[in-house]
């Protein structure tokens, strides 16, 4: 396993954003010696039935930004999110920054430009964002050196992202008592997501951990913050020493019970556009398609 080298003595502020119709988790991560910031894991807002995009909760994040005088360098995207629509475009446009995700991002434009039929003129190259990272790249938020680790299993193009001690996990990892995500997308593999946690839950102990999601498990307050230390002990489906088989073997037969998220059609089609909504047609209006038994 590859090692990583983190300075956890860089503890950068770290401002959580709570989206209750999506259980999402957004950050605004903050050099501790500057005003550059990171935003990572966006959302913007759907009324699916209704078709209407709006963008309250990425304004919430704009408004915090710009109270502090903050100075947006990275929008970075942890994954193709199923669940949510990423706002980093339009967030992009209001405040700068570069955007970016996964170098995977090519397999899941790949797969999913066919589910969607989407034809020629969709780029599945990653162009749609400024940087795909690749395992142990690094890059800077002011003075703080930043690490991106591959952790897939959930999706192809998963990344950790290690800010000085906190580490933003995506759906990699839940609190410890919620366990970990689902690994029956396409692309998706629960020996490959055992091991990407277990890289995780290699930096070092007092690492803080930021989930994107929660949901409350038996009816608690939600929550997003946790240690590796506390994950390794305790985390329900791979703490405590559980080996992969035993995990492969409850992961596999857990997400075969699991309904699919209310709204991966949207999202699928918006964020693997790095945000964007899919192209107007010569009316000027948008359409998302829906794959009939095509997922």
């Amino acid at each position: 396993m590859t090692e990583y080298t983190i300075d956890t003595s860089v503890k950068p502020d770290v401002k959580a954003f709570f989206d209750p119709a999506t259980n999402t988790i957004s950050y605004v991560v903050k050099d501790p010696a500057s005003y550059a910031c990171a935003i990572v894991d966006s959302v913007m807002d759907i009324d699916y039935a209704a078709g209407r995009i709006t963008y309250d909760h990425a304004d919430e994040i704009i408004a915090y930004v710009e109270k502090h005088g903050l100075k947006v360098e990275w929008l970075i995207e942890t994954h193709v999110h199923a669940d949510h629509l990423s706002a980093a475009p339009y967030i992009q446009q209001k405040l700068g920054g570069k955007l970016g995700i996964g170098k995977n991002i090519t397999v899941v434009q790949d797969t999913f430009g066919k589910i969607f039929n989407e034809g020629t003129e969709f780029q599945r190259d990653g162009s749609q964002f400024d940087r795909l990272f690749e395992d142990s790249d690094t890059y800077q938020v002011g003075g703080m050196e930043c690490l991106a680790i591959h952790t897939p299993g959930h999706t192809p193009a998963c990344m950790t992202h290690v800010m000085g001690d906190a580490a933003f996990v995506g759906d990699t990892l839940f609190m410890p008592d919620g366990g970990s995500a689902r690994a029956d997308f396409p692309g998706g593999d629960a020996g490959v997501l055992y091991d990407s946690i277990q890289k995780v839950l290699s930096l070092p102990d007092e690492t803080r951990l930021f989930m994107c999601h929660d949901y409350g498990p038996n009816g608690r307050d939600i929550q997003w913050e946790t240690t590796v230390a506390e994950e390794r002990a305790n985390n329900i489906h791979v703490g405590g020493g559980k080996t992969k088989d035993e995990f492969v073997r409850f992961r596999t037969e857990r997400d075969a019970q699991l309904d699919m998220p209310k709204l991966i059609i949207p999202s699928l089609q918006v964020n693997m556009r790095g945000g964007e909504l899919p192209p107007a047609d010569s009316s000027g209006k948008r359409f998302l398609k829906v794959p009939v038994n095509g997922l």
